[in-house]
């Protein structure tokens, strides 16, 4: 099914079967660079400020989460773009695993 599907559809099998474990480990990192860069504390004042204001909904936002689901979705992103690219150009068909699965060997 991978091979004859889309031009992502490994990519969206690694997406399926990857992204709890990749999030997992993408979180503490995250956590990590956003503390040391000062944007947790940025984002809790902001959001301190914000829940003073009358008459806005109420926000309920994880920043660390957010940030690790932006990332992963340009991670799977750029590459279904490189799988369509493999997919397309046997030249970029550059190791022994990539000739094997898409037909160059």
């Amino acid at each position: 099914g991978i091979f004859n599907g889309p031009d992502d559809s490994a990519t969206r099998y690694f997406e399926n079967k990857m992204s709890d474990p990749l999030a997992a480990a993408m979180q503490p990192i995250v956590e990590q660079a956003l503390s040391q860069v000062g944007a947790i504390q940025a984002y809790d004042t902001v959001m301190g400020q914000y829940a003073t204001l009358p008459f806005v909904p109420d926000v309920k936002s994880d920043l660390n989460s957010y940030v690790v689901d932006k990332g992963m979705e340009g991670i799977f992103h750029y590459l279904a773009i490189e799988e369509a690219a493999i997919r397309k150009d046997p030249v970029k068909r550059t190791t022994d695993i990539l000739q094997t699965v898409f037909g160059a060997k």
